[in-house]
């Protein structure tokens, strides 16, 4: 395994806290160090477009000393240091996953308006960050359909048939391996296809939906055939489903231990980095923990 850490960032509230632990529990399994990060906001005078970051502090900071005391007693492993940072998180967060495993964070920290599903930080992070980020949601949070039809540990990874993510599919694997889990894959197509002839009418298609679903499988298990190889031990699934991506996605997270998205390659039209439609819906809906996960640097 990698000597990277695994970051974990916090600022005292009950999200960052839930974290915590999931990162403590990743880095343990990863045999990897576990990084506790803790940004303090500027004042509102501050300029963060001069100074995004402070040098880390050595007089204590009241969170990181609430999370010593918890961690105390947990053992020699994973090895923890603790590092507290001065700047604007949204900005200071993402430079962290430079030299990182992971970062994970909560859905929300202390500061944002209590409605909303994701906070500013954690949009950031999964923005930008170099590294994959793990945002973990609050419990209890409600997904519409049926729960998987096989018990077990799952991890979920959403496939785009015609551009696969293999950083995505990598993280996947590599976790199930860890958690002695099982892959499943969803690879949605579009359906139904319409087209147009004329100005506002629109024309059934001539296309066989067996087909297309079954060509979709077979893209699939194409893609994962090199992961396969290197997990031999991680049974992968495929499922081919139609119409929208996000909600299968949604759905699948239901008592599952992960759910893996890329996150969205730039394009020569967008160079920024941003994120898809699909991956945003995951990361606001999801009942577990999602990774976004960047996609492999292109060559130039």
């Amino acid at each position: 395994m990698s000597t990277a850490p695994v970051i974990a960032a916090v600022d005292g509230s009950d999200d960052s806290l839930r974290a915590l632990e999931w990162a403590f529990d990743a880095a343990r399994r990863r045999a990897a160090p576990l990084r506790v990060v803790h940004v303090r906001q500027y004042a509102a005078w501050g300029q963060a477009d001069v100074l995004v970051a402070a040098p880390p502090q050595a007089v204590g900071d009241p969170v990181l000393d609430d999370v010593h005391s918890r961690l105390a007693d947990r053992g020699a492993e994973p090895v923890v240091e603790y590092v507290a940072l001065e700047g604007v998180p949204g900005a200071v967060l993402p430079e962290l996953g430079a030299d990182a495993q992971l970062l994970v964070l909560g859905s929300r920290g202390r500061g944002g308006f209590a409605s909303l599903l994701l906070g500013s930080n954690g949009l950031a992070a999964a923005r930008d960050a170099e590294c994959p980020v793990v945002v973990v949601p609050r419990p209890g949070r409600q997904v519409h359909g049926d729960g998987p039809a096989e018990p077990g540990p799952r991890v979920v990874a959403g496939l785009h048939a015609d551009s696969p993510d293999e950083a995505a599919l990598a993280l996947a694997f590599t976790e199930a391996a860890l958690r002695g889990a099982r892959v499943q894959v969803i690879a949605a197509y579009p359906w139904p296809v319409q087209t147009w002839s004329a100005p506002g009418q629109l024309v059934p298609p001539q296309i066989d939906q067996a087909a297309v679903e079954n060509e979709t499988r077979a893209l699939a298990e194409g893609f994962l055939a090199p992961h396969r190889e290197r997990h031999p031990e991680v049974r992968a699934d495929v499922e081919a489903l139609p119409g929208d991506a996000a909600g299968h996605l949604v759905a699948a997270s239901k008592d599952a231990e992960l759910v893996v998205v890329g996150r969205h390659r730039r394009r020569l039209l967008a160079p920024a980095r941003m994120m898809g439609s699909v991956t945003q819906a995951v990361l606001l809906h999801a009942a577990s923990p999602v990774a976004v996960v960047p996609p492999v640097p292109q060559e130039e």
